[in-house]
Parts: structure tokens; sequence; C-alpha cells
């Protein structure tokens, strides 16, 4: 089995050889849109490397749902492909990114022949419910400073860097806020040292909550 199907280690033998038979491994370049809503899935991403957004967008304004990392898939993807619906996310990768791409013509037998594939997509539900529980809880409950200083530092979680080229727009885009309030923030979270501004992007100052 290839090194780079570490997520299927765990499978049947007979599912890891039909999924390596049937499957596609295909590298995205960075910035790339690969589901838009109202798209019917054709394939299940199961991501090797690198990183996918998954948002949803409504007049105009994006609201981040969750990332998808190395070694998980898109549980809306899935859903949608089962039930032969369109897409009601966007996705677009953060950086290059290698996936493995399951066809969706393939996954109803699977399911049926390998009750282990269902473990990897239950798996992926419940990390993504409690995610969305965790956005939610922020909405409701935290001032947006609070949010954006999180949001933050897991964008520099996630990229493995403490230097973020972002713009205002793209930020406040991510929040589901504007643009005018992302930089009246991010000022005020200047002057309160947890970040720096410079030539180079938003600097993360300390990595503690």
């Amino acid at each position: 089995m290839d090194k780079g199907f570490d997520i299927l280690s765990g499978f049947n033998p007979d599912l890891v050889s039909a999924i390596e038979l049937n499957s596609t491994v295909k590298t995205i370049p960075k910035n790339f849109e690969i589901l838009r809503k109202g798209q019917y899935v054709g394939a299940i991403p199961l991501v090797l490397k690198g990183l996918i957004k998954v948002f949803t967008r409504y007049e105009e304004k994006e609201l981040l749902l969750y990332y998808i990392k190395p070694n998980e898939s898109c549980i809306m993807s899935f859903a949608a492909s089962l039930k032969d619906e369109p897409s009601k996310i966007f996705a677009i990768t953060e950086e290059e990114t290698e996936v493995l791409l399951l066809p969706v013509e393939k996954i109803p037998d699977w399911i049926k022949q390998y009750p282990g594939l269902n473990t990897l997509f239950y798996e992926q539900y419940n990390l993504r419910y409690s995610e969305l529980l965790d956005t939610i809880n922020h909405i409701l409950f935290d001032k947006l400073d609070v949010r954006l200083l999180k949001y933050l530092k897991e964008k520099s979680s996630l990229t493995y860097s403490d230097i973020l080229s972002l713009s205002h727009r793209e930020i406040a885009n991510e929040l589901g806020t504007a643009r005018e309030v992302v930089s009246r923030l991010l000022k005020k979270l200047e002057s309160e040292g947890s970040i720096e501004q410079t030539e180079q992007g938003i600097k993360i100052i300390g990595s503690g909550d």
C-alpha cells in the first residue's frame, strides 16, 4: 500500500485494494475551487497532504465551516453523494493539496460490503459536528475580537506559520463580518500585544489562548 494511504491502514485489505484500483490521487493547486454550492459531487476527497477550506456563502458573505486536514474527508460531500443531491457548501484548497478521490458510484456498494468504511465517515461526522457546535458557541457567546484571535491562532496552527498573509477582507469573509470591523479589531489586538501587523502579514505573538 502506498505510504500516502495511511488513512486506509485499518481497513479490510480487500477494500484497500478496491479503493486503490478505482480511485485517483490528484495534486490540486492552491486556491482552487474543488466544489461549489449547487454542484453534484463526483468524487469524495480524502486529504493526503495539504488543506481544504469548507465554507458556506449567503448574500455575498462567507462563513467558514471547517478545514479538511490530512487523513480527513468531507462529510458534507459524502452526505450529498449518498442522497444524490447538489452540494450545499463550497470547498477550496488553502495550499497545494494532494487528495485521494473516491468515486461516488462505488461508495454504496463499498459501504455494504465493508462496514469499516462507515466508521471513517461516522468519525468525520462526529468531528465536524463537534467543530460546528464549537463555532456556534463562539458566535453566540464570544465577542468578535475573541473569535478573531481564535481564528488567527487556528490558521497559524494549520499552516505551521506565525505570520499570516491574509487580507482584512479575506478574514472578514471567513468570519462573516465587515472588513472595516476586522481592521478595527486587528488594531485593538495589536494594541493589546496579541498580534503584530507587519509588511509580511499578521504575526501571532505567543501561542497561548
